[in-house]
C-alpha cells in the first residue's frame, strides 16, 4: 500500500505540472479560434499531428529503455545507460535537422505548407530538442524529484504562453500604435507562424536550463549496452508510431477522406478545438504515466509479496479518478464550451465520445505492463498496429459520411480493441487479478449517472448544474462507501 501512496503523491506532483501546463495551453484555444479563421486552425492541427509523429520516431522509446536498463540487475551504473542513451538521442536530433532542412521545399509542401517553409523548419529544430530532452525529463523521474520535473515543465510552458501573448496579441496592439518599438521581431503577415515561434524559442531556453542534468558524470557510450537498448526499444517505437498514429492519424486523414468542398481544413480545425476540451482526460492519463512507469519497475525490481496487489490498486483508482474527470468534465460542459469560440461549437458532441476513447487509451496503457515487464516488448507492437488497421479502416468507412464524428468513433473503437486484447494476452501471459467487475462497476455507474443528467436536462442553467452536481456527489459517495476510505470529521452525517 505505501508503494501505492508513492504512485498517488508522484502523480499529483507530475499531474501539477503537466495540468496546469496543458490547462494554461488550453487558454491558449480561445485565443487561436478568435484570432484565426477555422482553416488556419486547421493548419495549426494538421502540423502539429506531424509533430508528434515524429517525437515518437526520434525518441525511439528511448525513455522506457532507459527505465528498463537503468533498474537492470546486469548494470549497476545507471549513469552509463543515461550517458549511451544521451548520446544516441544527440546523433539521431542532429541528423533530423540536417535532412530535413535539406528537404525543406518539398517536405513543406507535402505538409500544406508551401511558401511557408520557415514554419516546417521551426518546427523540425523544435521537435529535435523535445526528443533530446525527453531523456532528461525522464532521468528526473527515475531519480524521483519530481518538483524539478514540474519546475522544467512549467517554465516552458509559460514562456511558450507568454511568447504567444506577445506575438498575437501583444505586438499587433503595439505596431498600429507605435510600430519602432516591435518592427524588429514582428511582422503582421506572419500569422499562426508565431504560435511555431513560440515553440522553438521555448524549446531551445527548456534546454539550456536542463544543462545541470547533463553534467555531474563521465560521458560514456556503452555499444553492447546500446544494442541491448535498441533491440528492447525497438518494438517500443513502433508501438508508440502506430499509438501516435491511434491519435493523430484522423486529423492527418479528414482533410484526404472528406469529399472535395467540404472545406475539410475548417473542419479539422472544429474538430481540433473541440478535442483540445477532452484533453482533461489525456491529462491525468499522462501525469499518472509520468508517475507509473518508474514504479512498476521499482516494484517489479523490489520483488515484494504486495507486487501484484500493487497493480491491482493501481488500476482501480485509475478508473475511479478518471470516471470522476469524465462527469466533472460532462456535467459542467456549458461552462467549459466557452474556452473555444461559438464558431467552433457544432463539434461538441465529439467531447463524450473522445473522453471515453481516451479512458480506454488509459486502461490498455495499464495493461501494457505485462509485456513491459517480462521484455515482450513485441506485444505492444502488435497490439498497436492492431488498433491503428482498426483506426484507419474506420475513419476510411466513417469519415466520409459522418465528417469529424467518424474520427471520434474510429478513436473509440481503435482504443476499445486495444484494451481488450491487452487484457487478454496479458490474463493468458502474465495474470494480475484485475478485480473486473468491480472495475466495469465504476464505469457503467458513472455512464449511467451521465445519462441520467441527458434525460433530466431542463435548459434552466442553475438548475441542471445543481441536479449535476447531486449526481457527481452521488458517485464519490458510492465510491468512499464501497472502498471503505475514510471520510473527513466535517461530515460526520456521512459515516
Amino acid at each position: 500500500m505505501a508503494g501505492v501512496k508513492s504512485l498517488a503523491k508522484d502523480t499529483a506532483i507530475y499531474g501539477l505540472s503537466s495540468i496546469i501546463g496543458r490547462f494554461l495551453n488550453w487558454c491558449l484555444v480561445p485565443l487561436y479560434t478568435a484570432m484565426f479563421p477555422a482553416d488556419e486552425y486547421g493548419i495549426v492541427t494538421y502540423v502539429y499531428s506531424i509533430v508528434a509523429l515524429a517525437l515518437i520516431v526520434l525518441t525511439y522509446g528511448m525513455e522506457t529503455g532507459f527505465f528498463r536498463f537503468a533498474n537492470h540487475e546486469r548494470y549497476d551504473n545507471p549513469m552509463v545507460v543515461y550517458s549511451t542513451a544521451l548520446i544516441s538521442l544527440g546523433v539521431t536530433s542532429t541528423i533530423f535537422i540536417i535532412g530535413v532542412l535539406c528537404f525543406l521545399t518539398p517536405i513543406s509542401a507535402s505538409l500544406e505548407c508551401a511558401g511557408h517553409e520557415d514554419y516546417i523548419a521551426m518546427m523540425t529544430i523544435a521537435v529535435a530538442v523535445d526528443a533530446f530532452t525527453a531523456l532528461p525529463y525522464s532521468y528526473l523521474r527515475y531519480k524521483q524529484r519530481p518538483v524539478r520535473f514540474a519546475f522544467l515543465r512549467l517554465i516552458n510552458i509559460g514562456l511558450n504562453i507568454g511568447l504567444n501573448l506577445w506575438f498575437i496579441l501583444a505586438c499587433p496592439y503595439l505596431y498600429k500604435s507605435a510600430p519602432e518599438l516591435v518592427s524588429w521581431c514582428y511582422r503582421p503577415d506572419f500569422g499562426i507562424g508565431y504560435i511555431f515561434l513560440a515553440n522553438l524559442i521555448s524549446s531551445v531556453i527548456t534546454l539550456l536550463l536542463m544543462i545541470p542534468e547533463m553534467k555531474g558524470f563521465r560521458w560514456r557510450f556503452n555499444r553492447g549496452l546500446w544494442r541491448e537498448m535498441i533491440c528492447y526499444s525497438f518494438p517500443l517505437l513502433i508501438l508508440g508510431i502506430a499509438g501516435i498514429m491511434n491519435q493523430t492519424i484522423d486529423k492527418i486523414l479528414l482533410p484526404v477522406l472528406l469529399p472535395e468542398g467540404s472545406e475539410s481544413m475548417a473542419q479539422l480545425g472544429i474538430y481540433g478545438a473541440n478535442y483540445k476540451i477532452a484533453i482533461v482526460m489525456v491529462m491525468f492519463i499522462q501525469a499518472f504515466r509520468f508517475a507509473y512507469e518508474p514504479f512498476i519497475f521499482a516494484q517489479n525490481r523490489e520483488q515484494g509479496g504486495d507486487r501484484l496487489q500493487a497493480y491491482r490498486d493501481a488500476m482501480k483508482y485509475f478508473v475511479i479518478f478518471a470516471m470522476v474527470i469524465f462527469l466533472g468534465v460532462m456535467f459542467y460542459i456549458d461552462i467549459l464550451k466557452y474556452f473555444i469560440n461559438e464558431r467552433y461549437f457544432s463539434g461538441l458532441r465529439v467531447v463524450p465520445i473522445i473522453m471515453i476513447a481516451e479512458f480506454f487509451f488509459g486502461i490498455f496503457f495499464n495493461l501494457s505492463l505485462w509485456y513491459k515487464l517480462t521484455d515482450r516488448t513485441i506485444w505492444g507492437m502488435w497490439l498497436s498496429i492492431g488498433g491503428l488497421a482498426v483506426t484507419v479502416l474506420l475513419n476510411i468507412l466513417l469519415v466520409p459520411r459522418m465528417g469529424y464524428m467518424g474520427c471520434a468513433w474510429a478513436a473509440l473503437g481503435c482504443y476499445a480493441s486495444m484494451m481488450v486484447a491487452s487484457y487478454i494476452a496479458g490474463r493468458i501471459n502474465y495474470p494480475i487479478g484485475y478485480n473486473v467487475p468491480r472495475l466495469a462497476f465504476y464505469f457503467l455507474l458513472a455512464l449511467a449517472l451521465y445519462g441520467t443528467s441527458i434525460v433530466i436536462t431542463t435548459h434552466i442553467g442553475w438548475v441542471d448544474m445543481t441536479a449535476r452536481s447531486i449526481l457527481l456527489g452521488v458517485y464519490c459517495l458510492v465510491v468512499v462507501k464501497r472502498e471503505k476510505l475514510p471520510l473527513p470529521r466535517r461530515l460526520p452525517f456521512l459515516k
